[in-house]
């Protein structure tokens, strides 16, 4: 019997197509049932050599010339400060440290060292921010506008310069009474801590936001911390710290004096819950 596909190619094709077939065959008949011969090995290729690294200190950048010594406000002032402090025995030494000390810049532009103002005694201690101008023209904390506030607050809470003890985180005026830099502030927070120290207050309120972050080191706002009643350690002892609004903000926002109005209730009820009213009274 004649096969068709042999005599016709195209036909071959296509049934070898219609079959599945997907590949062509070499022109030389392989017998695919005896084993493939292994391939003969071959020897590794050498590798390419790799170059020398230099330790890592020969590609370290040059070194910059040694800088020229710092200037004395950025150098060794807060060290400086801390030396002086702790050195003061009394306020009066205190003070004399503070007006001898040249290490912060704000001091060059300044009438006076503005210390405290107030009855030390009473243990009743206030702390603001920084001196005003008129503070700086007459040496004493609060007796500008924002002063006279403060007096009448006091006097909401039955206290007045005789029996409560004012200061402030700067004893020197920033120019145009911005707020206090960050070295400005360690510059002179050594001298207020050593200030608490010797005054030993029973209570500490503190008037502002700059006062609270210095003070207790919080970052947050002061409508988040005032009215709060929160500590500070002197020694072994912890004393009760409250935060309520500055006086010049009050000034510029009269509406919320309802709020300092609280924390100033909450203060005279703490006053007088650790009978520091009636010490007060007795130092008149």
């Amino acid at each position: 019997m004649t096969d068709p596909l042999k005599n016709d190619p195209l036909a071959a094709l296509a049934w070898l197509v219609d079959s599945g077939a997907d590949e062509t065959i070499g022109e030389e008949p392989m017998n695919r049932l005896v084993a493939k011969p292994a391939a003969p090995l071959r020897a590794p290729e050498a590798e390419a050599p790799r170059p020398m690294l230099k330790p890592a200190s020969s590609f370290a950048a040059p070194r910059p010339a040694a800088a020229a010594p710092l200037p004395l406000e950025n150098n060794d002032s807060i060290g400086t400060a801390q030396s002086l402090a702790a050195a003061a025995t009394s306020l009066a030494e205190l003070k004399a440290a503070l007006e001898g000390f040249d290490g912060c810049a704000l001091k060059k532009s300044c009438a006076h060292t503005v210390f405290a103002d107030g009855n030390p005694a009473s243990r009743i201690m206030f702390i603001g921010e920084a001196p005003g101008a008129e503070e700086d023209r007459q040496g004493l904390p609060f007796v500008g506008r924002a002063g006279k506030l403060l007096d009448k607050m006091m006097a909401s809470i039955e206290l007045d310069r005789s029996t409560a003890y004012i200061t402030n985180v700067l004893n020197w005026r920033p120019p145009q009474n911005r707020d206090p830099s960050p070295e400005e502030a360690a510059m002179c927070l050594p001298f207020l801590r050593r200030h608490i120290e010797l005054v030993n207050p029973g209570i500490i309120i503190l008037l502002g936001a700059v006062a609270a972050r210095h003070v207790l080191g919080f970052s947050e706002g002061i409508m988040k911390l005032r009215g709060r009643w929160l500590e500070y350690r002197v020694g072994d002892v912890m004393i009760p710290v409250i935060a309520t609004l500055h006086p010049a903000y009050l000034l510029r926002q009269p509406s919320h004096k309802k709020l300092a109005w609280r924390d100033l209730q909450a203060a005279e009820k703490k006053i007088v819950s650790l009978g520091l009213l009636e010490k007060t009274a007795s130092v008149r």
